[in-house]
């Protein structure tokens, strides 16, 4: 019995250990990508979202599904950054520099606001191509298409893709576009 509570206590400290990890930072999660996108020859896909964003979570279905992932995953490493989570009073779930980030790539406005998710096609040395902003690097990112559903919306986003992936045929364009509208 004895032995049975600490191993139960040891479980439940541990477990709140890895609860309390901290994310890590946003240098860290790029630096990464584009260890992996060099030695894979490949864009980077940089998404921006946080936990309570109904569209993220759509985002994250739509790329699991397996068609979908099967392209991503030929042309694109994908890169995901908590932003805003104190919005929802969880700070600790943001990736520490994101924020700036997410500045840098034109996904805050003047006053602050944030759309997510938002999207940041990378090269594999980090530069930017292309962003979900429609309206370009410091315009108002209200012009951003968040989860893709509207025709331009969705126009936008295969142009993303194509940008970072010269070699992303008109079938896989294609099942993109047919995919994000049954979304």
């Amino acid at each position: 019995m004895r032995k049975t509570l600490l191993c139960t206590l040891l479980l439940f400290a541990t477990s709140l250990f890895a609860m309390a990890e901290k994310q890590p930072k946003a240098e860290r999660v790029i630096s990464d990508a584009k260890a992996k996108a060099a030695a894979e020859h490949k864009a980077i896909f940089l998404i921006f979202g946080a936990s309570w964003c109904p569209e993220c979570h759509t985002l994250d279905t739509f790329l699991k599904d397996p068609q979908v992932a099967a392209i991503f995953d030929k042309y694109f490493v994908i890169a995901q950054l908590s932003v805003a989570e104190d919005l929802a009073g969880h700070a600790e779930r943001n990736n520490e520099g994101s924020i700036g980030l997410l500045q840098k790539y034109g996904g805050v406005s003047s006053s602050g606001e944030v759309g997510l998710p938002y999207f940041v096609v990378l090269d594999s040395k980090g530069s930017a191509l292309i962003t979900s902003n429609r309206g370009g690097k410091g315009k108002d990112p209200s012009q951003a298409i968040g989860f893709p559903t509207e025709p331009d919306e969705i126009a936008w986003f295969v142009q993303m893709l194509k940008r970072g992936a010269d070699a992303l045929t008109p079938d896989e364009a294609q099942l993109i576009e047919d995919k994000l509208k049954k979304a």
